[in-house]
Protein backbone atom coordinates (compact mmCIF):
# COMPACT_ATOMS: atom_id res chain seq x y z
CA UNK A 1 0.00 0.00 0.00
CA UNK A 2 1.55 3.18 -0.87
CA UNK A 3 2.02 6.23 1.50
CA UNK A 4 -0.60 8.32 -0.24
CA UNK A 5 -3.11 5.67 -0.16
CA UNK A 6 -2.54 4.56 3.51
CA UNK A 7 -2.74 8.63 4.59
CA UNK A 8 -5.94 8.65 2.56
CA UNK A 9 -7.45 5.66 4.35
CA UNK A 10 -6.11 6.59 7.49
CA UNK A 11 -8.20 10.26 7.32
CA UNK A 12 -10.97 8.92 6.09
CA UNK A 13 -11.29 6.27 9.56
CA UNK A 14 -10.36 9.29 11.37
CA UNK A 15 -13.34 11.18 9.84
CA UNK A 16 -16.40 8.32 9.87
CA UNK A 17 -14.46 7.94 13.81
CA UNK A 18 -15.79 11.13 14.52
CA UNK A 19 -19.02 10.96 13.01
CA UNK A 20 -19.66 7.64 14.71
CA UNK A 21 -18.75 8.85 18.14
CA UNK A 22 -21.44 12.02 17.43
CA UNK A 23 -24.22 9.03 17.61
CA UNK A 24 -22.57 8.09 21.17
CA UNK A 25 -23.52 9.37 24.85
CA UNK A 26 -21.16 10.87 26.43
CA UNK A 27 -20.54 7.65 29.39
CA UNK A 28 -20.10 5.32 25.99
CA UNK A 29 -17.17 7.50 24.56
CA UNK A 30 -15.60 7.41 28.05
CA UNK A 31 -15.62 3.54 28.01
CA UNK A 32 -14.89 3.18 24.60
CA UNK A 33 -11.26 5.10 25.49
CA UNK A 34 -10.52 2.20 27.96
CA UNK A 35 -11.22 -1.02 25.96
CA UNK A 36 -8.97 -3.04 23.90
CA UNK A 37 -9.34 -3.00 20.13
CA UNK A 38 -8.42 -4.34 16.99
CA UNK A 39 -8.89 -3.72 13.07
CA UNK A 40 -12.72 -4.50 12.38
CA UNK A 41 -13.98 -6.05 9.63
CA UNK A 42 -16.71 -3.21 7.80
CA UNK A 43 -15.44 -0.58 10.44
CA UNK A 44 -12.07 0.39 10.98
CA UNK A 45 -12.45 -1.09 14.31
CA UNK A 46 -14.00 -3.45 16.93
CA UNK A 47 -13.91 -3.18 20.39
CA UNK A 48 -13.79 -6.12 23.18
CA UNK A 49 -17.13 -5.50 25.18
CA UNK A 50 -18.32 -7.72 27.84
CA UNK A 51 -15.59 -10.20 26.53
CA UNK A 52 -16.76 -9.72 23.05
CA UNK A 53 -16.07 -8.08 19.52
CA UNK A 54 -18.35 -5.51 18.66
CA UNK A 55 -18.43 -1.96 17.28
CA UNK A 56 -19.44 1.49 18.86
CA UNK A 57 -22.97 1.76 17.38
CA UNK A 58 -23.25 -1.76 18.44
CA UNK A 59 -21.78 -0.64 22.38
CA UNK A 60 -24.30 2.09 22.34
CA UNK A 61 -27.30 0.02 21.45
CA UNK A 62 -26.43 -3.10 23.58
CA UNK A 63 -25.81 -0.69 26.66
CA UNK A 64 -29.00 1.05 26.82
CA UNK A 65 -30.72 -2.50 25.98
CA UNK A 66 -29.19 -3.97 29.16
CA UNK A 67 -30.24 -1.19 31.02
CA UNK A 68 -34.03 -0.66 30.15
CA UNK A 69 -35.48 -3.66 28.60
CA UNK A 70 -38.08 -5.74 30.69
CA UNK A 71 -38.96 -9.06 29.18
CA UNK A 72 -42.43 -10.57 29.20
CA UNK A 73 -42.90 -14.56 29.15
CA UNK A 74 -44.18 -14.65 25.75
CA UNK A 75 -41.02 -12.62 24.27
CA UNK A 76 -39.48 -14.73 21.58
CA UNK A 77 -35.81 -14.11 20.60
CA UNK A 78 -33.81 -15.27 17.63
CA UNK A 79 -30.46 -15.40 18.34
CA UNK A 80 -27.77 -16.28 15.80
CA UNK A 81 -23.83 -16.54 15.20
CA UNK A 82 -23.74 -14.15 12.14
CA UNK A 83 -24.09 -15.53 9.24
CA UNK A 84 -25.29 -18.53 10.35
CA UNK A 85 -28.64 -19.00 8.55
CA UNK A 86 -30.47 -16.03 10.65
CA UNK A 87 -32.47 -14.64 8.10
CA UNK A 88 -33.78 -18.07 7.10
CA UNK A 89 -34.78 -19.01 10.90
CA UNK A 90 -36.26 -15.56 11.73
CA UNK A 91 -38.46 -16.25 7.99
CA UNK A 92 -39.77 -20.06 9.88
CA UNK A 93 -40.05 -18.76 13.00
CA UNK A 94 -42.34 -15.67 11.75
CA UNK A 95 -44.44 -18.11 10.07
CA UNK A 96 -44.64 -21.14 12.40
CA UNK A 97 -46.23 -17.93 15.24
CA UNK A 98 -48.17 -16.05 12.92
CA UNK A 99 -49.69 -19.05 11.27
CA UNK A 100 -52.91 -18.67 12.51
CA UNK A 101 -53.05 -14.77 11.89
CA UNK A 102 -51.55 -14.93 8.06
CA UNK A 103 -52.91 -18.22 5.86
CA UNK A 104 -49.26 -19.75 4.83
CA UNK A 105 -50.59 -20.11 1.41
CA UNK A 106 -52.27 -16.45 1.38
CA UNK A 107 -50.48 -14.52 -1.90
CA UNK A 108 -50.88 -11.00 0.68
CA UNK A 109 -48.41 -13.50 3.23
CA UNK A 110 -46.39 -10.69 5.00
CA UNK A 111 -42.93 -12.72 4.29
CA UNK A 112 -43.74 -11.76 0.22
CA UNK A 113 -43.73 -8.08 0.72
CA UNK A 114 -41.29 -8.01 3.68
CA UNK A 115 -37.83 -9.17 4.82
CA UNK A 116 -37.35 -11.15 7.64
CA UNK A 117 -35.46 -8.68 9.32
CA UNK A 118 -38.34 -6.04 9.34
CA UNK A 119 -40.71 -8.85 10.99
CA UNK A 120 -38.52 -9.69 13.62
CA UNK A 121 -36.05 -6.59 14.12
CA UNK A 122 -32.41 -7.04 15.64
CA UNK A 123 -32.92 -5.27 19.20
CA UNK A 124 -28.79 -4.32 18.32
CA UNK A 125 -29.43 -2.77 15.17
CA UNK A 126 -32.86 -1.60 14.85
CA UNK A 127 -34.80 -1.89 18.01
CA UNK A 128 -32.22 0.01 19.75
CA UNK A 129 -30.31 0.92 17.03
CA UNK A 130 -31.32 4.84 17.51
CA UNK A 131 -28.16 7.18 19.45
CA UNK A 132 -29.71 6.60 23.35
CA UNK A 133 -32.68 6.81 22.84
CA UNK A 134 -35.06 4.30 24.70
CA UNK A 135 -37.66 2.49 22.29
CA UNK A 136 -41.48 2.60 23.37
CA UNK A 137 -42.62 -1.13 23.15
CA UNK A 138 -45.41 -1.12 24.99
CA UNK A 139 -48.01 -1.37 21.35
CA UNK A 140 -46.10 -4.51 19.71
CA UNK A 141 -48.60 -6.98 19.56
CA UNK A 142 -47.75 -10.11 21.96
CA UNK A 143 -45.82 -12.32 21.44
CA UNK A 144 -43.54 -9.65 20.96
CA UNK A 145 -40.61 -11.23 17.79
CA UNK A 146 -37.32 -9.60 18.42
CA UNK A 147 -33.85 -11.01 16.55
CA UNK A 148 -30.14 -10.54 18.07
CA UNK A 149 -26.29 -11.83 17.81
CA UNK A 150 -25.35 -10.54 20.96
CA UNK A 151 -23.82 -13.39 23.25
CA UNK A 152 -26.19 -15.05 26.21
CA UNK A 153 -23.84 -13.80 28.99
CA UNK A 154 -24.68 -10.01 27.79
CA UNK A 155 -28.71 -10.57 27.84
CA UNK A 156 -30.48 -8.17 29.68
CA UNK A 157 -30.93 -10.40 33.32
CA UNK A 158 -34.81 -9.98 32.72
CA UNK A 159 -34.26 -12.15 29.88
CA UNK A 160 -32.76 -14.63 32.10
CA UNK A 161 -35.10 -14.95 34.40
CA UNK A 162 -38.29 -14.70 32.41
CA UNK A 163 -39.77 -17.61 30.76
CA UNK A 164 -39.49 -16.05 27.45
CA UNK A 165 -38.28 -18.19 24.54
CA UNK A 166 -34.92 -18.32 22.43
CA UNK A 167 -33.95 -20.12 19.43
CA UNK A 168 -30.44 -20.05 18.71
CA UNK A 169 -28.86 -21.67 15.15
CA UNK A 170 -25.16 -21.18 14.54
CA UNK A 171 -23.01 -23.46 11.93
CA UNK A 172 -20.01 -24.95 11.41
CA UNK A 173 -17.32 -22.87 11.66
CA UNK A 174 -15.63 -23.03 8.62
CA UNK A 175 -18.54 -22.25 6.27
CA UNK A 176 -19.46 -19.47 9.09
CA UNK A 177 -16.13 -17.66 7.94
CA UNK A 178 -16.68 -17.96 4.07
CA UNK A 179 -20.19 -16.51 4.40
CA UNK A 180 -18.59 -13.40 6.95
CA UNK A 181 -15.63 -12.82 4.72
CA UNK A 182 -17.68 -12.81 1.25
CA UNK A 183 -20.27 -10.08 3.24
CA UNK A 184 -18.49 -8.23 4.48
CA UNK A 185 -16.07 -7.27 1.66
CA UNK A 186 -19.82 -6.38 0.17
CA UNK A 187 -21.18 -4.05 2.88
CA UNK A 188 -18.10 -3.01 3.48
CA UNK A 189 -17.58 1.27 3.08
CA UNK A 190 -15.69 2.12 -0.13
CA UNK A 191 -13.11 4.09 1.71
CA UNK A 192 -11.76 0.31 3.51
CA UNK A 193 -9.48 -1.74 1.26
CA UNK A 194 -10.50 -5.21 0.41
CA UNK A 195 -10.55 -7.41 3.15
CA UNK A 196 -8.29 -10.53 1.81
CA UNK A 197 -8.83 -14.15 3.05
CA UNK A 198 -5.65 -14.51 4.57
CA UNK A 199 -5.85 -11.56 6.83
CA UNK A 200 -9.22 -12.34 7.82
CA UNK A 201 -8.88 -15.90 8.51
CA UNK A 202 -6.20 -14.96 10.81
CA UNK A 203 -8.98 -12.23 12.86
CA UNK A 204 -11.89 -15.48 13.21
CA UNK A 205 -8.96 -17.65 14.31
CA UNK A 206 -7.95 -15.61 17.20
CA UNK A 207 -11.60 -14.84 17.77
CA UNK A 208 -11.84 -10.79 16.67
CA UNK A 209 -14.77 -11.12 14.36
CA UNK A 210 -18.38 -9.56 15.32
CA UNK A 211 -19.62 -10.89 18.45
CA UNK A 212 -16.99 -13.30 18.46
CA UNK A 213 -14.89 -15.01 19.61
CA UNK A 214 -17.70 -17.83 17.75
CA UNK A 215 -16.36 -20.23 20.40
CA UNK A 216 -17.76 -18.58 23.17
CA UNK A 217 -20.91 -17.45 21.41
CA UNK A 218 -21.59 -20.89 20.52
CA UNK A 219 -20.99 -22.39 24.14
CA UNK A 220 -23.01 -19.57 25.71
CA UNK A 221 -26.49 -20.93 24.07
CA UNK A 222 -25.27 -24.24 23.80
CA UNK A 223 -24.80 -24.64 28.20
CA UNK A 224 -28.00 -23.00 28.46
CA UNK A 225 -29.75 -24.99 26.11
CA UNK A 226 -28.80 -28.24 28.86
CA UNK A 227 -29.54 -26.19 31.75
CA UNK A 228 -32.95 -24.59 30.43
CA UNK A 229 -34.61 -26.55 27.57
CA UNK A 230 -37.61 -25.68 27.28
CA UNK A 231 -36.40 -21.66 27.54
CA UNK A 232 -33.49 -21.75 24.87
CA UNK A 233 -34.00 -23.79 21.62
CA UNK A 234 -30.04 -25.00 19.95
CA UNK A 235 -30.27 -25.21 16.80
CA UNK A 236 -27.26 -26.24 14.19
CA UNK A 237 -27.82 -25.12 10.39
CA UNK A 238 -26.55 -28.71 8.76
CA UNK A 239 -29.22 -30.34 11.15
CA UNK A 240 -31.81 -28.01 9.56
CA UNK A 241 -30.80 -28.56 5.94
CA UNK A 242 -30.94 -32.12 6.36
CA UNK A 243 -34.44 -32.26 8.14
CA UNK A 244 -35.97 -29.22 7.68
CA UNK A 245 -39.51 -30.52 8.16
CA UNK A 246 -38.29 -32.37 11.92
CA UNK A 247 -36.79 -29.39 13.34
CA UNK A 248 -39.89 -27.27 12.21
CA UNK A 249 -41.99 -29.43 14.27
CA UNK A 250 -39.63 -29.22 16.77
CA UNK A 251 -39.60 -24.98 16.93
CA UNK A 252 -43.61 -25.15 16.88
CA UNK A 253 -43.75 -27.10 19.60
CA UNK A 254 -41.38 -25.21 21.63
CA UNK A 255 -43.10 -22.07 21.07
CA UNK A 256 -45.91 -24.16 22.87
CA UNK A 257 -48.05 -23.79 19.38
CA UNK A 258 -47.52 -27.33 17.88
CA UNK A 259 -49.13 -28.20 14.12
CA UNK A 260 -52.34 -29.65 14.56
CA UNK A 261 -53.24 -33.17 13.01
CA UNK A 262 -55.10 -31.44 10.48
CA UNK A 263 -52.31 -28.64 9.92
CA UNK A 264 -49.84 -31.70 8.50
CA UNK A 265 -52.76 -33.37 6.75
CA UNK A 266 -53.24 -29.56 4.76
CA UNK A 267 -49.76 -29.62 4.36
CA UNK A 268 -49.26 -26.43 6.61
CA UNK A 269 -45.79 -27.62 7.45
CA UNK A 270 -44.47 -28.02 3.82
CA UNK A 271 -46.25 -24.80 2.47
CA UNK A 272 -44.47 -22.79 5.57
CA UNK A 273 -40.97 -24.55 3.97
CA UNK A 274 -41.70 -23.54 0.51
CA UNK A 275 -42.43 -20.07 1.82
CA UNK A 276 -39.20 -19.76 3.42
CA UNK A 277 -36.82 -21.35 1.06
CA UNK A 278 -33.24 -19.89 0.08
CA UNK A 279 -35.04 -20.11 -3.36
CA UNK A 280 -37.70 -18.68 -2.73
CA UNK A 281 -37.01 -16.17 -0.32
CA UNK A 282 -33.80 -14.94 -2.76
CA UNK A 283 -36.21 -14.40 -5.92
CA UNK A 284 -38.63 -12.03 -3.86
CA UNK A 285 -38.06 -8.37 -5.42
CA UNK A 286 -38.25 -7.07 -1.90
CA UNK A 287 -34.68 -9.23 -0.86
CA UNK A 288 -33.68 -7.88 -4.11
CA UNK A 289 -34.23 -4.14 -3.39
CA UNK A 290 -34.17 -2.02 0.01
CA UNK A 291 -32.12 -2.15 2.86
CA UNK A 292 -32.43 -3.57 6.55
CA UNK A 293 -30.44 -2.70 10.18
CA UNK A 294 -27.59 0.08 9.32
CA UNK A 295 -28.52 0.16 6.18
CA UNK A 296 -27.49 -3.33 4.66
CA UNK A 297 -28.55 -4.48 1.09
CA UNK A 298 -30.55 -7.25 1.37
CA UNK A 299 -29.48 -8.52 -1.66
CA UNK A 300 -26.64 -9.72 -0.06
CA UNK A 301 -28.42 -11.65 2.62
CA UNK A 302 -28.53 -14.25 -0.25
CA UNK A 303 -25.35 -16.24 -1.56
CA UNK A 304 -25.17 -20.02 -1.82
CA UNK A 305 -26.78 -21.39 1.08
CA UNK A 306 -24.81 -24.22 0.69
CA UNK A 307 -22.65 -26.31 3.27
CA UNK A 308 -19.24 -27.19 2.12
CA UNK A 309 -18.33 -24.34 -0.20
CA UNK A 310 -15.10 -23.78 2.47
CA UNK A 311 -13.45 -26.57 0.68
CA UNK A 312 -13.52 -24.00 -2.43
CA UNK A 313 -11.92 -21.69 -0.49
CA UNK A 314 -9.39 -22.65 2.18
CA UNK A 315 -5.92 -23.84 1.91
CA UNK A 316 -5.04 -27.08 3.25
CA UNK A 317 -2.77 -25.45 6.41
CA UNK A 318 -6.04 -22.76 6.74
CA UNK A 319 -8.67 -26.48 7.27
CA UNK A 320 -5.76 -27.50 9.97
CA UNK A 321 -5.22 -24.30 11.74
CA UNK A 322 -9.35 -24.14 12.45
CA UNK A 323 -9.67 -27.39 13.08
CA UNK A 324 -7.33 -27.22 15.74
CA UNK A 325 -9.47 -23.67 16.99
CA UNK A 326 -12.33 -25.92 16.65
CA UNK A 327 -11.07 -28.90 19.02
CA UNK A 328 -9.33 -26.86 21.66
CA UNK A 329 -12.50 -24.82 22.36
CA UNK A 330 -15.19 -26.80 21.67
CA UNK A 331 -13.38 -30.35 22.60
CA UNK A 332 -15.58 -31.70 25.42
CA UNK A 333 -18.57 -29.35 25.27
CA UNK A 334 -20.36 -32.30 23.19
CA UNK A 335 -20.77 -29.52 20.73
CA UNK A 336 -19.85 -30.83 16.83
CA UNK A 337 -20.68 -29.87 13.48
CA UNK A 338 -21.12 -31.76 9.85
CA UNK A 339 -18.78 -29.88 7.60
CA UNK A 340 -19.65 -31.50 4.48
Amino acid sequence: MSPTTFAKIHTTEIDESIEEQDNLSQEIKEMILSLPRERGWRTPYLYLFQGFWCQPAEIQAISTFQNHFQAKKSDVFVATVPKSGTTWLKALTFAIMNRQNHFISSKNHPLLSFNPHDLIPFIEYTVYGKHDKIPDLSNILEPRLFGTHIPFDSLPNSIKDSNCKIVYICRNPFDTFISSWCFVNKIKPPYLPTLNLEEAFEMYCNGSVGFGPFWNHMLGYWNESKERPKNVLFLKYEDMKEDVHFHLKKMAEFFNCPFTLEEENEGVVENIIKLCSFEKMKELEINKIGTFGRNFENKYLFRKGEIGDWTNHLSPSMVEKLSKVIEEKLGGSGLKFRMK
